[in-house]
């Protein structure tokens, strides 16, 4: 039972929703039901604490706070979130909630559940998991905006929950939860939980940002307020009402930007954003008012015309409006503005749920709301794989919209890179069937013809034409695939029978036993998202089996991993290439797949993902079973995460690689919290990024340093010089982050380098 100070602290946190809600609520009757549904909850988990030890009650509480102030949703949304665990944690059932509540909140509690039963369950796949979730928008979209405040609150106080669980919590956040706020427009809810993310992630580059951001508002916030007041005193005169707001960059994207442009902190120049937010006047359209704003700026500031970005003229798909542009301050720095409406202003802030509440103003269709049909559609086919729906509509949350014309002049959003025939299958099935060439501004494209934005675009069909199984190869839509696939489900089924039956043939002639672990090597080696579509190819005779004997040895996995530590001389010693060798008991032969499974289970380490894996350095230890993951390559100090394959080897990644939080967001089950031991013998690729003022001797002069000085073997340098400036990079072996950071504050001290930073070394280069 909880304490008379539990209870005091219930109706504390309680009051601040009763206030919000009752603003919210349109009568007395929808606030009583409030009311009567806070009344419901607690008596139902009464007594039940959460990790933190604070009374369970107040998780659906701020649930429902978070729903009503930041997302602005209606009564029956915060009915909702206040009994979304009611049903999934204690006796109540559906059918109890419906009988009090009423047929529509039982239906949104019952979406809820079913959410987080599906994430509880270790029955599932993540990748099915959430194909579930974005079922429910067959009913409504405010399931999945209740759940996204749900999640929320979560990440809030994920510092309580196992460290075992946080990983893949973090990683499903990034991977899942981040883009659909995105999509939906709920960009203050993005950048908190991407906020959270990082300074779970990565505690110590969060740490510095947030200094480094503290140090700079001081020193630049009253340049600032100087900077609007010429702009504040313009607006008046033009008779505008208008409020005006300064936003620092987030940490995250901060981070984001240094990563992704390998430059330090001090070359962030876009740290500050000035946001007007105007009164419409009702004698002209919003859109020109935005720009009359903007004329009214560039009389006072230069503006950097390649930086205005339009989203009054086209908004965004997720029916973002305002128009951005970027002028040099008095201090000689650039800028953004953003301008907005107060109503573009609310669509911005609340997203969807404010975009339902203008929906009325226009009788066409909004972006948002084709946006959600094109998911409802793609949910309808339910033959659509689970993992590749995943990846597919993850991809789509991120990418770019593009905006193409009919002939009569209708705009259509379709992501960056989509080609004529998605647009095809945009605009009707039977087109997308029938089509067979296209017509871009005038001019006969082929259906492959890569969309540009302004693009008109003419579908030309024929009664004859059938879709083609080639047209996978460069649609991109989940959409059009899914089209795509039923109009040839039999043909491919029939397709894989036969590829299935040639595969297996081949490789019981070469005395291997046909199973799920060749079929997925072959997959990967091909670039394929599952063994049905390599079967299909194989099939359809699009898959050449004459290489099979030296597809199935290369690169094949080793079953332990010993390490063979390089030594290096201080110069031009070392393998040629410099690389660290991963070696242990080859697969020299297929015959190693057919391992009886005691054998198996025998050499399999037993690996707990509730206890830290230890990165042992050790050479001769023969239990070792890790790699070095390739695409983003950490080095002893990095904060990493481990990902246990089919072979129970644990593949180290670092924990803001985007491989790693797409593994952990698919199968978070299968993520362990990876520690390093203390090396000192083995080295471990890594890139740094220079700049600095050219002179004569400078490449020579930093070369010797590393090699001579600091010991340090080089594997490749580029170096280019432009106007008096070099910039580029060293490849180069290291022990540990310690001596990484050390070698580049050493190299920083060298006469011209303006700046040494850590950069990434991608897979191809």
């Amino acid at each position: 039972m909880f304490t008379d100070k539990d209870n005091e602290l219930i109706d504390r946190e309680f009051e601040e929703l009763r206030l919000a809600s009752l603003k919210r609520c349109a009568n007395q009757s929808e606030y009583e039901i409030v009311l009567k549904a806070f009344e419901f909850a607690r008596a139902a988990h009464n007594g039940v604490r959460r990790r933190s030890g604070e009374p369970y009650i107040l998780h659906p509480i701020s649930v429902a706070k978070i729903v009503v102030q930041e997302i602005g949703l209606g009564y029956k949304s915060i009915v909702s979130a206040l009994l979304h665990d009611v049903v999934e944690d204690t006796e109540y059932n559906t059918d109890d909630i419906e009988r009090l509540f009423g047929a529509k909140i039982a239906s949104l509690v019952d979406g809820l559940t079913k959410i987080k039963s599906a994430f509880d369950s270790g029955t599932s796949s993540q990748a099915e998991n959430f194909k579930r979730i974005l079922l429910t928008l067959n009913d409504d979209v405010r399931v999945i905006l209740i759940k996204l405040a749900d999640r929320l609150h979560n990440m809030r106080t994920i510092e309580y929950m196992p460290e075992h669980k946080r990983s893949k919590i973090l990683s499903e956040t990034m991977y899942i939860f981040i883009p659909l706020a995105h999509r939906l427009g709920l960009y203050s809810i993005k950048s908190e939980l991407e906020n959270i993310w990082l300074m779970h992630t990565l505690p110590s580059e969060f740490e510095s940002i947030q200094i480094k951001i503290s140090q700079t508002i001081a020193e630049r916030g009253i340049a600032m307020d100087s900077f609007m007041e010429p702009i504040s005193e313009s607006l008046k005169k033009a008779g505008y009402e208008f409020s005006v707001s300064k936003r620092t960059k987030s940490p995250y994207s901060i981070w984001r930007k240094m990563n992704a442009k390998s430059i330090p902190f001090e070359q962030i120049y876009d740290l500050y954003a000035v946001r007007i937010i105007f009164e419409a006047k009702e004698d002209q359209p919003e859109r020109i008012q935005c720009w009359h704003i903007y004329s009214l700026i560039t009389e006072i500031y230069l503006s950097k015309t390649d930086r205005i970005r339009d989203w009054v003229s086209t908004p965004k798909i997720n029916g973002y409006e305002a128009l951005h542009c970027t002028v040099m301050g008095p201090q000689g720095n650039w800028i953004e503005v953003q301008i907005r409406s107060s109503r573009m202003n609310d669509l911005a802030e609340r997203g969807v749920a404010a975009h339902w509440n203008y929906k009325g103003s226009s009788p066409s269709e909004g972006d948002m709301d084709k946006w959600l049909n094109l998911v409802r559609e793609v949910l309808e086919n339910p033959d659509v794989n689970a993992l590749e729906f995943l990846d597919k509509f993850h991809t789509g949350l991120l990418s770019s919209e593009i905006y193409v014309f009919t002939p009569k002049g209708e705009s259509r959003a379709l992501p960056k890179g989509a080609t004529a025939l998605d647009f095809a299958y945009a605009i009707h099935t039977e087109v997308g069937n029938k089509a067979i060439a296209a017509k871009a501004n005038f001019k006969l494209v082929p259906l492959t013809y890569e969309l540009r934005n302004g693009d008109q675009i003419e579908i030309i069909t024929a009664e004859s034409q059938r879709p083609q199984r080639d047209w996978l190869e460069f649609i991109v839509t989940p959409k059009a695939k899914g089209l795509i696939l039923d109009a040839l489900k039999s043909e491919i089924k029939d397709s894989q029978k036969k590829g299935q039956e040639i595969l297996d043939e081949r490789l019981k002639g070469m005395g291997i036993k046909p199973q799920s672990r060749v079929y997925r090597k072959l997959s990967e080696n091909y670039k394929l998202n599952n063994r049905e579509e390599l079967f299909s190819k194989i099939g359809a005779n699009i898959i050449d089996l004459t290489d099979l004997s030296k597809v199935l040895k290369k690169n094949t996995t080793s079953k332990f991993v010993r390490y063979w530590s390089l030594q290096f001389s201080k110069i031009t010693g070392g393998d040629s290439d410099g690389s660290v060798e991963w070696k242990g008991e080859e697969e020299l032969s297929d015959e190693s797949s057919n391992l009886n499974p005691a054998v198996k289970d025998e050499k399999r380490s037993k690996i707990d993902i509730k206890k830290d894996f230890l990165l042992r350095e050790n050479p001769i230890e023969k239990t070792l079973s890790y790699q070095v993951a390739t695409c983003c390559r950490p080095i002893p100090g990095d904060k990493v995460i481990g990902f246990i394959d089919d072979n129970d080897i644990v593949i180290v990644h670092k924990n803001s690689c985007p491989e790693a939080i797409h593994l952990a967001a698919r199968d978070g089950d299968r993520i362990v919290k990876a520690k390093w031991s203390k090396h000192t013998v083995l080295s471990f690729l890594a890139r740094i990024n220079m700049r600095g003022i050219d002179r004569l001797g400078i490449l020579n002069e930093l070369t010797q340093y590393i090699t001579l000085v600091l010991s340090v073997n080089i594997r490749k340098i580029f170096i280019e010089t432009h106007d008096g400036i070099f910039e580029g990079y060293i490849d180069l072996y290291v022990h540990s982050v310690e001596d990484l950071d050390k070698l580049m504050k050493q190299m920083s001290s060298v006469k011209g380098v303006m700046s040494v930073v850590r950069s990434e070394i991608k897979d191809n280069q």
